[in-house]
C-alpha cells in the first residue's frame, strides 16, 4: 500500500507541475492585441499610439484567455482614414501537440474569421499603404463640421458624412471598421450590410502631413429604417463607436445631435429609438435631446413646474421626432434645473412627480397581484405577495429616484458647460 500511495502522490505532483507548466503558456487577450491607427510610420513602433481592447470574449471565450503561447503579441493596426490593415500574430514560444497531446488556441484563425481579407502581415508593405492615405476621401455627403479645442494641436476640424452602400469602396471601408465593435461593444454583432435600409453617419478628422491634408477615422454609427404604416418610418440606432483615441471629447454628442437633425429635415419620419441602448448612450441621449428641447417653446421655464404636458410631447414629436418617452425624461431634465431644490415644498413636488412615474411599473404589479388573489391558493399567495410588500416599494424606489436625479445632474452640468 506504501507503494500504491507513493505513485499516488507522485502522479498528484506530476499533475501539479504539468498545470503549472501549462499556466505559463495562457494569455490575457485584452492585454496582447495591441490596436493601431497609424498616421505617420513612426506611430508602428511608438506605444504611446497603441490601445487595447475592452472586450474579447466573443471570440476568446468569457475568460478573455488565449491558451498556448508565451509573449503572445497580436498586432491589428490599420491606416487611419482608410483603415487598411497590418495582421500579426508574434510570441516567443508555443506549446506542440506533441506536448501531452495539448493543442494550442487557433488565435490568427479566430482573428481571421472577422478581419476582412486583403490585409498585410509585413510592417513595411503596411507603412507604404501610408502614402495612399493621401487619397483616401470621406464617404457620402457632408452633414456638419465642427471644431474642437486640443491642447497640443490648437483647433482641430471634424466633419460628419452620411454615406450608404452604393459609394464606391465604402462596403469594404465598412467591413474593417466593424472589426471594431468587437473590441468595445459587450454584444456586438455585425450588420447586413447589403440590406438597403442601413443609414451610415461617418466622422472624420482633418489633418495635416507634409503639406496635404488628410482625413482620420473617428467613429461612426450605423441607423436602420423600420417602416412604420401607413407611409412613415421609424429611424433605429443600432449601433454607435467613437474610437478609444478619440473618446471623452464629445464626438458622441455631436454625431447624435448631426443624426437626429437629419432626421428631423425628413417629413416621413415619424420618431428615433434605438436599439437595446447602453447606459452610456441613454446618459448621452439624455444630454443631446434635452438641449435640443430647451429651446421648444412647449419647454419654456415658467411651463415646466406645471407638469409635463401633451404639448411638450407633441412639440417634441413634430419638431424633433422625439417619442413621449424621452420627452418625459427630457421634461424632468429641465424642470429639475428650473427648480429650487432647497425650496422643501418645490422640491418635495418634483420628487413626486418623478416617483409617480417611476412607480407606474410597480403599480401594474399591484393589479396584477389582485388578479393573483382571486385564483391563487393562499400558500401560493404569500410567496407572491413576499416580493411586493410596501416597505420595500418605497426604499426600492426612493433609491430608483436618487439614481436618476443623480443622472439628470451630470446632464444639467454638461449643458451648463455647453452655455
Amino acid at each position: 500500500s506504501a507503494g500504491l500511495l507513493g505513485r499516488a502522490s507522485f502522479r498528484t505532483s506530476a499533475l501539479n507541475a504539468m498545470e503549472k507548466k501549462l499556466a505559463e503558456y495562457k494569455c490575457d487577450t485584452n492585454e496582447a492585441l495591441s490596436l493601431k491607427l497609424v498616421r505617420f510610420p513612426e506611430d508602428v513602433d511608438d506605444d504611446g499610439t497603441t490601445f487595447h481592447p475592452e472586450y474579447s470574449h466573443q471570440l476568446f471565450g468569457d475568460d478573455e484567455v488565449a491558451f498556448g503561447y508565451k509573449g503572445l503579441q497580436i498586432q491589428l493596426f490599420y491606416t487611419a482614414g482608410n483603415l487598411s490593415t497590418l495582421f500579426r500574430v508574434k510570441y516567443s514560444s508555443k506549446v506542440t501537440d506533441t506536448f501531452d497531446c495539448v493543442e494550442p488556441d487557433d488565435v490568427e484563425g479566430k482573428i481571421r474569421g472577422i478581419v476582412p481579407a486583403g490585409f498585410t502581415s509585413n510592417t513595411d508593405d503596411f507603412v507604404s499603404l501610408l502614402e495612399k492615405e493621401a487619397n483616401f476621401r470621406p464617404f457620402g455627403t457632408l452633414l456638419h463640421t465642427y471644431t474642437v479645442h486640443n491642447e497640443e494641436a490648437g483647433e482641430l476640424t471634424y466633419q460628419i458624412h452620411k454615406a450608404d452602400v452604393s459609394c464606391p469602396g465604402f462596403q469594404e471601408y465598412h467591413e474593417r471598421l466593424q472589426t471594431f465593435l468587437m473590441w468595445f461593444i459587450e454584444t456586438a454583432s455585425f450588420i447586413d450590410a447589403d440590406d438597403d435600409r442601413w443609414d451610415y453617419f461617418l466622422v472624420f478628422e482633418k489633418y495635416n502631413k507634409d503639406g496635404e491634408t488628410l482625413y482620420a477615422t473617428v467613429g461612426y454609427m450605423t441607423v436602420y429604417n423600420y417602416y412604420v404604416y401607413p407611409d412613415k418610418t421609424r429611424p433605429r440606432v443600432s449601433q454607435m463607436l467613437i474610437l478609444p483615441p478619440f473618446q471623452g471629447e464629445g464626438h458622441g454628442a455631436q454625431l447624435l445631435e448631426a443624426v437626429h437633425r437629419f432626421y428631423c429635415g425628413l417629413p416621413k419620419v415619424q420618431d428615433i429609438t434605438a436599439e437595446d441602448p447602453s447606459e452610456n448612450y441613454v446618459k448621452l441621449r439624455d444630454f443631446v435631446l434635452s438641449k435640443l428641447c430647451q429651446s421648444l417653446a412647449a419647454f419654456a421655464a415658467d411651463k415646466l413646474p406645471l407638469g409635463f404636458s401633451d404639448e411638450m410631447a407633441k412639440e417634441a414629436q413634430d419638431k424633433l421626432k422625439i417619442n413621449k418617452k424621452h420627452a418625459r425624461r427630457v421634461y424632468e431634465i429641465l424642470r429639475l434645473r428650473a427648480t429650487d431644490m432647497s425650496d422643501e415644498d418645490r422640491a418635495k413636488e418634483y420628487r413626486l412627480e418623478v416617483k409617480r412615474r417611476l412607480f407606474g411599473p410597480y403599480r401594474k404589479n399591484q393589479r396584477e397581484l389582485a388578479k393573483m388573489k382571486k385564483c391563487l391558493r393562499p400558500e401560493e399567495l404569500v410567496s407572491h405577495m413576499g416580493q411586493m410588500d410596501t416597505r420595500t416599494q418605497h426604499e426600492e424606489l426612493e433609491k430608483s429616484y436618487q439614481v436618476v436625479v443623480e443622472d439628470y445632474r451630470r446632464v444639467i452640468e454638461r449643458l451648463a458647460a455647453q452655455a
